[in-house]
């Protein structure tokens, strides 16, 4: 793993919003569906299916045993029996110690969790691959899993929720810590070379460290990427944490789609945000005291995509409508 040495800062702001008004440049085309459903999972994904093709993998997170909160098996079931016949699900083992740290473990935990439908690529079962980052400040490469290098496409299916470390989980966590192998690419990720604790990098470094590592596997594969984004049981902590995840008081709200991953994380962040105080107190706070808002800037600075947008309301004939239409009339949560 080649590391770039020399004293390094991390850029500032991470837990500060900023408003869409004050954004510049270009704007990227993100749908929008309140229809949390196989249907309306579906339906988010057809609108950004145009470059899958040859061999796909589905990056998907698929949970710690008995998980409450990740995309309910049945929707992604439906979703690759319609419309990604001949994918595979694919994921790394984890960092840290649980029931998915060992390749023997994590198949467990799959079968425990209803991942059977399809066969399921654990990317680093057969060791790693070494990605460039281009413009890279913390990285020159990225250690992934082997098989990643496998594939053609990748559709990014994604539980966007809060999360310990990061602030939030979008698609940028689900790439930049999801592709990384669970030994070398994780480990330079989370952890001060040498240190005894095993997350001791955090706020805007941990956010530009992982979002690099995102940029290493989206540039792998060009344009043949998707985003689905589903904002439902968003919890404050990631489905890392299974069972041990925070209860959820952050209403459901829909699924969004996109070929741009800042725009997509950014839209997802902008519907919280638009949310009433009482709805949005404890992401806002999460996403804040973690200076998880560095992901969407750094994407940014990278060149990794718009962080201004065109938002499609696929339930009102390609309506376009702003984060504070999707954010309207929501319904308290109720498991």
């Amino acid at each position: 793993m080649e590391i770039i040495e020399k004293n390094l800062i991390p850029g500032t702001d991470g837990n500060k919003y900023v408003p869409y008004e004050q954004r510049t440049g270009n704007e990227s085309v993100v749908y929008f569906t309140r229809n949390l459903s196989a249907e309306g999972l579906i339906q988010a994904y057809r609108q950004v299916c145009g470059n899958i093709c040859g061999k796909v993998g589905v990056k998907l997170h698929t949970g710690e045993q008995n998980g409450p909160n990740i995309i309910p098996r049945e929707w992604v079931k439906a979703l690759m029996a319609e419309d990604l016949k001949g994918a595979n699900i694919i994921e790394t083992n984890t960092y840290y110690e649980g029931d998915r740290d060992t390749t023997v473990k994590h198949r467990e935990t799959l079968k425990v969790n209803g991942w059977t439908f399809c066969p399921v690529d654990i990317l680093d079962e057969q060791g790693t691959a070494v990605l460039p980052i281009e413009g890279g400040k913390w990285f020159k490469e990225m250690h992934v899993g082997k098989n990643l290098l496998n594939y053609d496409a990748m559709v990014t299916l994604t539980h966007f929720k809060g999360h310990t470390t990061g602030g939030f989980g979008g698609s940028n966590k689900n790439i930049g810590i999801g592709c990384a192998d669970g030994r070398i690419g994780k480990a330079i990720i989370h952890t001060v070379k040498g240190s005894d604790d095993q997350w001791s990098i955090v706020e805007e470094e941990f956010m530009e460290r992982m979002t690099e590592s995102t940029k290493a596997s989206i540039d792998f594969f060009g344009k043949h990427v998707s985003y689905v984004n589903v904002m439902r049981n968003m919890s404050v902590s990631c489905d890392c944490e299974g069972l041990l995840a925070e209860p959820v008081v952050t209403p459901d709200v829909g699924i969004l789609s996109s070929t741009d991953i800042l725009a997509i994380d950014q839209a997802c962040v902008d519907i919280i945000y638009a949310m009433t105080a009482e709805e949005h107190h404890d992401m806002v706070e999460r996403i804040e005291t973690r200076h998880g808002l560095r992901q969407l800037s750094y994407m940014k600075e990278l060149g990794m995509g718009n962080n201004r947008y065109v938002l499609i309301d696929l339930d009102n004939e390609g309506r376009r409508i702003t984060a504070a239409d999707a954010a309207k009339g929501l319904k308290p949560f109720s498991r």
